[in-house]
């Protein structure tokens, strides 16, 4: 029985879509600016494996540009294309649950660039149930950055830190030591209880740790998510009997349904150990899918080019140790949830075009073309494992 893997490198964008005046994306090329960039710097982005499966030919497709330094035309080994969103919006779980199978027709509510940024009597309604003493920040931000600007003064005031971003969100941080994991938790899910009559997707804990300006962000996220509207290629799956593995945020953007085993790490390079793992052990018939967000989290939303860069090539890099591993029968696909060009003003994500690359022992290379939905990823894939059929999307393979 067949095996089927989903490595989505959050945010890694092939180009603008058609649409994406409406968001004011038009010059995004996640992928096209970076390598632009390391050219630009003397140096080219070199991912040859990728490159191999056919990632330069995919974002020729979707952009009309080759990327710089990709000069490989012919003789890929994988099945590569580009899809578009239908889905509304440019946020996470809009694009990851289109890939599997369901679109988000509906407009999620956003909070505004204002500051504060959050309704006065969402916050007091917080802070009554809570009892915290208050709140800092109360804006659009980096995550990364608003917890270093107010970790001195949370640390001292007992005020957790709340933002929000391009998303349909609601971030609160909180120091796992002063503030306490299990504090900042039950916080979280009455914020998420107060937060549904705006309609907004998810609730994200945000615990950090370290002392004097210098914090970081821990592995112990979790993200109180509204459920899909309607089975997806993961409650296919399990409703099928098979192992359906979740890696890094992928629980938590699904809200758990339709996960039978939940895997975390704390970095791309951690979940690309336990993604090995997982290709030595997972039984036949399961999924695994896997988010490297670093991707997105700590370069596109910070505007970091090398950074990117660098993670890209580290990915690149390791690669080969899991093609290695794939049995006869199994079906990977490299793809993303949106874009966030990190050469791009602001910290938003980019609507773009996603890369679709299918690879595997039995793939026969060949162009796909740009496909209608990120749900032809999903289809193929249930096909592939011979489930349920979803509701969108169309087998590309």
């Amino acid at each position: 029985m067949s095996r089927a893997f989903i490595l989505l490198l959050d945010s890694f964008g092939l180009g603008a879509t058609p649409d994406a005046a409406t968001y004011g994306d038009t010059q995004a090329n996640t992928f096209g600016h970076i390598a632009a960039w390391a050219a630009q710097s003397g140096q080219t982005l070199s991912l040859p494996t990728l490159e191999k499966l056919g990632l330069g030919a995919a974002a020729h497709a979707a952009s009309g540009e080759w990327a710089a330094g990709f000069q490989q035309r012919e003789g890929f080994t994988g099945a590569w294309g580009a899809a578009r969103e239908r889905s509304t919006g440019k946020d996470t779980q809009s694009g990851h649950w289109e890939i599997a199978g369901v679109p988000v027709t509906f407009d999620w509510g956003y909070f505004p660039r204002t500051t504060p940024s959050f309704p006065k009597e969402l916050t007091d309604k917080l802070q009554a149930l809570s009892g915290v003493p208050g709140f800092l920040g109360d804006c659009h931000a980096s995550g990364t950055e608003i917890i270093n600007r107010h970790g001195d003064e949370h640390v001292a005031s007992g005020k957790p830190i709340i933002y929000t971003s391009a998303d349909s969100v609601l971030q609160i941080a909180a120091h796992e030591e002063s503030f306490g994991l299990d504090r900042l938790y039950a916080l979280c899910e009455q914020a998420y209880e107060l937060v549904k009559p705006y309609n907004i997707g998810r609730v994200i804990a945000r615990p950090f740790t370290g002392a004097n300006g210098d914090y970081k962000r821990t592995s112990n996220r979790h993200d109180y998510a509204v459920p899909p509207p309607s089975p997806t290629l993961l409650d296919h799956a399990k409703a099928a009997g098979r192992e359906v593995i979740a890696l890094g945020k992928i629980s938590d953007i699904f809200a758990g349904q339709g996960v039978t085993q939940l895997l975390k790490g704390p970095d791309n390079m951690a979940l690309f150990d336990i993604l090995l793992k997982q290709a030595d052990t997972a039984p036949d018939g399961s999924l695994t899918f896997v988010n490297f967000v670093d991707f997105d989290m700590l370069f596109g939303h910070r505007r970091d080019t090398p950074g990117y860069a660098a993670a890209l090539r580290e990915i690149d890099a390791r690669l080969p140790d899991f093609i290695a591993k794939m049995r006869p029968g199994d079906l990977a696909v490299v793809t993303a949830d949106h874009g966030c060009d990190p050469t791009m003003p602001g910290s938003d994500h980019t609507r773009e075009h996603i890369p679709m690359i299918f690879f595997g022992p039995d793939v026969a290379p060949r162009a796909l073309g740009i496909a209608e939905s990120f749900s032809d990823i999903g289809q193929t894939l249930a096909h592939h494992l011979a489930i349920a059929p979803l509701a969108n999307g169309a087998n590309v393979l």
